[in-house]
């Protein structure tokens, strides 16, 4: 079947009705929007969605909810514009949890529907029979445990003045507070009218919509509207409501963040309009008009998420020096591959995240230099090796670019496999062709699929129709197939560049021998240059040569959030105990998952030691953390 995929050049893009306009209420005039292509070849099916895109599919989202701080709840309509075939009469749709009151078509008449079992993972098909209506209005609630939305309370912020309400739709959560077809290769336009309390400010991953509302909210609350013109990802819909101020940070840039956050975040984020100015020289123009970002109470759970127009960041980036802002990169580097060119499925995760890690790289060395990306690369080496050790070795299955996700948690596939193989595979066919050759070749990548869902299989007919080209000596040198397809590393990677950390690989040499800390060196190297060196250092050491690290260095004290988790996974794995207090207050300060959920998976793992803390610790920490943090941290028995 595979050899079958890849020799169709030409991949088969289809809408349900070629031309089709959409129907019924719309965030921007029919001609403004556009509908992206339903893919067709097997590899497109989407595992982890209900939805039958090529005989019905979503092709525009219009919400009108209610914001309730205190019961936790989003409630009104969804109203969805819908593309069929002609003669169907249903249409299915994904739910998590939503309590629905009634569906219509809009002008009054009532349509049924049904709600089917109920997947752990999955949730379940919510059917609607539509009729010859191209258009459906639902009436319902967001449940107050919806596995996308963390509803905060005053005092888990940092202002300490509002509660705060923000969503994480990726991978299929949003299914969670927005009834739709929730799967990447069913790309939607959207709009937006949320109703909040006066003194609340609501922002969303879209433009702001200014046009004239023909119902003013009910006195004591404040409305907001936003609307994408784009089809996007339906993962891609995101809302935060909380106290947030704005700070332009250039023409088309600027940030929202708790008053109390936004100066330091500002500083922080200064270099914002550069970014999009490099990443724009490498991959053409940036198509979302605005680059906003927003920085988030300390429970969000990632590094940064890349909605459109909006990137949600996590304020532990934040250390006073940029020496973190690669993140900041990184979730611009998505306006190309993974907003623009998107997954259709989750199994082809890798063409989000490991083209945006090579592009970061990129954009990090335009900006920062040419040793600072090339240590980057020599870090995310690191961290693929040890992906491959943590999924089954060279030989195991999950150590492929492409992945077979169905009847798993498409979260599975979210590994240093996806970010780091995906990125040493572009970094090879930029060093076997040069990277004049292969950056044209992207840009035209992003050109031909924009706004468009795609796969493995038309990545690599398209590499082969428009940088190959027929070379059969160059397709041999490539190994593309192996790259994608078979686990482990192929021959022809890059290996980092032995001089990237010379000096860090001496250090660590030296402390391994019995020397003492070298603060002066400490104290000249950037952020990398200090994870090498802590991350290379045996992994077991004497209580009396990690009180001289952490003395010498300052190390449970840092401000940086990184090299704090990477002492503290050293502490951990030593059972240091004078790192306890350090290990609890870095825990109960914040809920990104790279940080917690290793540390609490290894202090659940030591029996002995580590879990009389994490059950000590973990029911006064997991109140700021994200359900998708708990999901996986519950299932350690650390109680509740």
């Amino acid at each position: 079947m595979r050899k079958l995929f890849a020799a169709a050049a030409a991949v088969l893009l289809t809408s349900c009705q070629q031309g089709a306009v959409p129907q019924g209420n719309s965030a921007a005039p029919a001609a403004a929007r556009t509908i992206a292509p339903i893919l067709t070849t097997p590899d497109a099916v989407d595992p982890h969605s209900f939805a039958k895109p090529l005989e019905a599919r979503v092709t525009h989202v219009a919400l009108d909810l209610d914001v309730d701080m205190t019961a936790k709840r989003l409630a009104g309509t969804a109203a969805l514009d819908i593309d069929a075939k002609p003669g169907v009469s249903a249409i299915t749709l994904d739910d998590k949890g939503l309590e629905i009151a009634s569906i219509d078509d809009g002008h009054g008449k009532a349509l049924a529907y049904q709600v089917g079992a109920v997947d752990a993972k999955l949730g379940a098909p919510l059917t609607v029979q539509v009729g010859t209506a191209r258009h459906l209005v639902i009436h319902y609630k967001s449940a107050p445990d919806a596995g996308a939305l963390q509803w905060l309370t005053p005092e888990q912020t940092v202002g300490k003045k509002l509660p705060f309400l923000f969503s994480q739709g990726e991978s299929i959560e949003n299914r969670s507070w927005i009834p739709t077809q929730d799967s990447p290769g069913i790309r939607q336009s959207w709009e937006a009218k949320i109703t909040v309390p006066a003194g609340f400010t609501v922002v969303m991953s879209g433009q702001k919509d200014d046009r004239p509302d023909a119902s003013p909210p009910p006195r004591g609350r404040a409305r907001f509207a936003y609307r994408m013109v784009h089809p996007v990802p339906s993962y891609g819909i995101a809302i935060a409501v909380g106290d947030l101020a704005f700070r332009s940070l250039g023409p088309r840039t600027g940030v929202w963040a708790e008053p109390a956050t936004l100066d330091d975040a500002a500083a922080e984020l200064s270099d914002s309009e550069k970014m999009v100015s490099a990443a724009e020289a490498l991959y053409g123009p940036y198509k979302w008009g605005r680059y906003d970002v927003i920085v988030l109470p300390p429970s969000f759970p990632f590094g940064g998420m890349e909605n459109p127009n909006l990137t949600f960041l996590t304020p532990t980036f934040i250390v006073g020096d940029k020496s973190l802002v690669s993140l900041v990169a990184h979730e611009l580097a998505h306006s190309w591959s993974g907003n623009l060119a998107t997954n259709a499925t989750w199994g082809d995760i890798w063409l989000n995240e490991g083209m945006t890690t090579y592009a970061e790289r990129r954009i990090v060395e335009q900006l920062y230099g040419k040793k600072v990306a090339a240590q980057q690369v020599a870090l995310g080496i690191d961290s693929q090796n040890k992906a491959i050790a943590d999924n089954g070795g060279p030989t195991g299955k999950d150590t492929q670019l492409h992945q077979e996700l169905k009847g798993r948690h498409p979260d599975d596939g979210l590994t240093d496999i996806a970010y780091e193989k995906g990125a040493a595979f572009l970094r090879m066919i930029e060093a076997t062709v040069g990277r004049d050759k292969f950056d044209a070749y992207l840009k035209g990548w992003f050109d031909r699929h924009a706004f468009q869902p795609v796969t493995s299989t038309i990545f690599l007919a398209d590499i082969r129709a428009n940088l190959v080209r027929g070379d059969k000596a160059l397709e041999r040198e490539l190994l593309l197939d192996e790259w994608v397809y078979k686990p482990g590393i192929p021959a022809n990677a890059i290996p980092a560049d032995p001089a990237a950390f010379a000096d860090q690989n001496k250090s660590v040499g030296a402390f391994t021998a019995g020397g003492a800390p070298d603060v002066a060196a400490w104290n000249r190297w950037d952020t990398d240059e200090r994870l090498q060196f802590l991350t290379h250092l045996p992994r077991k050491l004497p209580p009396a040569r990690l009180a001289a690290l952490d003395d010498g260095f300052g190390l449970g004290v840092s401000r940086n959030s990184e090299i704090r988790f990477a002492w503290l996974d050293l502490a951990v794995a030593n059972r240091f105990d004078p790192a306890r207090a350090s290990l609890d207050d870095f825990l109960l300060a914040n809920g990104r998952g790279k940080f917690v959920k290793p540390l609490f998976k290894a202090l659940a793992k030591d029996t002995a030691w580590g879990r009389p803390i994490a059950i000590a610790l973990y029911p006064r920490a997991r109140p700021l953390y994200h359900p998708l943090v708990t999901r996986e941290l519950d299932l350690l028995g650390l109680g509740k």
